[in-house]
């Protein structure tokens, strides 16, 4: 192994999934030297960052997270603007269910000053014949979908533009913290630097352990996806919305651009180990029997039998808040429970902040709030 007493680089960031590479940009573009090491390949699907889209929405019943939505917004755009990318479409979404929960998303609304539309089972299915509803329908015009595999590229690309050094295929075995400077082991290299980001997904905790931070449980669960054929849509209609169903179940769709509908279960999954050689990467007959019953059910402008599968990682935290936190010359990023891309620039700049030691890390994290 190759030792390097001397540090190279300001930061090194551990992980080139969404928020790794989004803190990447972030420093690189403010001047410092970056080092982002992915253990993987590019574009891999082992983590919780690859596919080809996530939901952006401002459907939480927390005002904190929705604000936080709209801080991500503009830096979703000058991701845009940088990458020259579309990454971020706003087709709307909407969310269907109980009326005490369309209620309290209705008050986060008004409270964040996010516009917003009540419509009635039938007024939305005239709008939307692709998707049925028995309840009222909150809808939200400016949310859509985001890109994900098409984020992360562009987020790597960005970074390297502004100086980043983008490794991948290089597996980070420890990071430890040495005094007033942290050092990073790979397989072939040491390394140090005044701080670093570890932003590992599901990886976290064991990658973490030897440094003792106090993280909270992070549970690992192995997420089923599915994508179904649209059924032709008649002259005029409309785009698919993304959409949540809510209930004893929670549901979510949208429109994946070349793959069709995405459908899932959300915190449906079984815990599994991350590890790629100790993964099942398979779909349950279970999980596929209810999402096609769901389908049949719910969604008449599809073919109620999906033409590709996929899974994912969820890392969940007790109460789905995220770990955004400094412990002396680290850096973390963890559970982000299953809704955390529709933030990625926004996590991004805060891990910076916090890398620099620009904010109090207790006061920029979304601790407390939760997911609804």
């Amino acid at each position: 192994m190759s030792r390097g007493s001397d540090s190279r680089y300001d930061v090194i960031v551990v992980g080139a999934g969404a928020m790794g590479s989004a803190a990447a940009w972030q420093l690189a573009r403010r001047g410092r030297s970056v080092l982002l090491l992915e253990r993987f390949a590019a574009g891999h699907s082992y983590g919780a960052s690859h596919g080809g889209v996530r939901i952006f929405r401002y459907g939480y019943t927390d005002p904190a997270f929705v604000r936080m939505v709209q801080e991500a917004l503009p830096l979703w755009r000058e991701l845009e603007a940088e990458s020259e990318e579309t990454l971020l479409e706003l087709t709307g979404a909407l969310d269907h269910g109980p009326e005490r929960e369309l209620d309290a998303l209705a008050a986060a609304y008004r409270q964040c000053g996010i516009v917003h539309e009540r419509m009635t089972p039938d007024a939305a299915a005239e709008r939307w014949p692709g998707l049925r509803f028995d309840t009222a329908v909150l809808v939200q015009p400016d949310a859509g979908r985001t890109r994900a595999a098409a984020t992360i590229a562009a987020l790597h690309r960005s970074a390297a533009a502004s100086g980043a050094d983008v490794r991948f295929d290089t597996r980070v075995m420890a990071v430890e913290s040495a005094g007033e400077h942290v050092v990073v082991r790979t397989e072939n290299e040491e390394l140090s630097a005044p701080v670093a980001v570890v932003a590992v997904g599901a990886w976290a905790a064991t990658l973490l352990a030897p440094l003792r931070i106090p993280l909270p449980n992070l549970r690992t669960t192995e997420e089923q996806v599915f994508h179904f054929p649209p059924a032709r849509q008649r002259p005029g209609s409309r785009p698919w919305p993304s959409f949540m169903h809510r209930g004893r179940r929670i549901w979510y769709g949208l429109e994946s651009p070349g793959e069709g509908i995405k459908l899932g279960e959300h915190h449906a999954g079984q815990i599994c180990d991350p590890e790629p050689s100790r993964r099942g990467f398979s779909i349950t007959p279970a999980a596929r029997d209810r999402v096609r019953r769901y389908a049949a059910q719910w969604l008449p402008g599809v073919d109620p039998e999906p033409v590709t599968e996929a899974t994912c990682l969820y890392t969940t935290t007790p109460n789905e808040a995220f770990v955004i936190d400094r412990f002396g010359p680290v850096v973390v990023a963890a559970g982000f429970s299953g809704h955390g891309f529709k933030f990625t620039p926004l996590i991004g700049a805060r891990l910076a902040d916090l890398a620099l030691g620009e904010v109090r890390h207790r006061e920029d994290r979304a601790g407390g709030a939760r997911s609804e």
